[in-house]
C-alpha cells in the first residue's frame, strides 16, 4: 500500500496510526498489526531525490523526514 502525504505532519500521523513493528521501519515503509506492508512518502518525493546525498540520507531512515532530504539536496 502507498500513502502519498502533503507534508510531514501527514506523514508523522499515518506513522502513528499504522506502525506496528517498529524494527520493520526502513525508508518510509512500516508494516500494520495485520502485517501489512506501507510505503508512507511525500507526494514530492521525487523532486527530494534528485540529487546523491538526498538519496544517500533518505536510505538511512525509517520514517521519511521532509526536512532532512531538503537541506540534503532539494
Amino acid at each position: 500500500m502507498l500513502v502519498e502525504c502533503e507534508d510531514q505532519a501527514e506523514i508523522d500521523y499515518f506513522y502513528e496510526k499504522l506502525s506496528a513493528v517498529p524494527e520493520s521501519e526502513v525508508c518510509g515503509w512500516l508494516k500494520d498489526k495485520f502485517g501489512l506492508s506501507w510505503q508512507i512518502i511525500p507526494k514530492n518525493m521525487g523532486e527530494l531525490l534528485k540529487t546523491k546525498p538526498a538519496i544517500e540520507a533518505m536510505l538511512k531512515m525509517k520514517k521519511i523526514n521532509i526536512a532532512e532530504l531538503e537541506k540534503t539536496g532539494a
